[in-house]
């Protein structure tokens, strides 16, 4: 696919997973396709859609609101990254606005590799208790589960 094809592929993703359509967004995943996020442990890698889809609902699912704010979308071949703000409420009230730059590696309009990079000071700062102790059980549920 061209580097235009694939960027529309991922612009309909980050379209998918700010409406928290989870359905959908595990169709953009392959079963050997991985995500990570930089500010956690290197370990710390979901591979295929179930795996994913469940890490992202851990997340983002408790969120009263979940906003995306794009600001810059390369493309090269079969590599798109996005540098882009997300904001995050809470039920009881908290807010954070922290940056993203996200790497999408995609094969025949397959997410194959995505890595996001951002700050995770910035969301423990912010994040109320209770939704960091729901995060902790949550990896804890899975790393005994497996």
């Amino acid at each position: 696919m061209s580097a235009t094809e694939n960027k529309a592929t991922v612009q309909r993703f980050w379209d998918t997973l700010y409406q928290r359509d989870f359905d959908t967004l595990a169709s953009f995943f392959g079963p050997t396709s991985t995500y990570t996020d930089i500010a956690t442990p290197a370990d710390d890698l979901a591979v295929g859609p179930e795996q994913i889809i469940a890490r992202l609902r851990l997340g983002i699912a408790l969120l009263e609101e979940y906003r995306h704010k794009p600001i810059l979308m390369i493309s090269e071949g079969e590599v798109v990254v996005t540098e882009h703000v997300e904001e995050w409420k809470w039920k009881t009230g908290e807010t954070v606005s922290f940056g993203f730059t996200s790497v999408h590696e995609l094969e025949d309009g397959v997410i194959t590799r995505w890595v996001d990079y951002w700050d995770l000071q910035t969301l423990l700062n912010a994040a109320p208790v209770w939704w960091i102790e729901e995060i902790a059980a949550g990896y804890q549920s899975d790393e005994t589960a497996s």
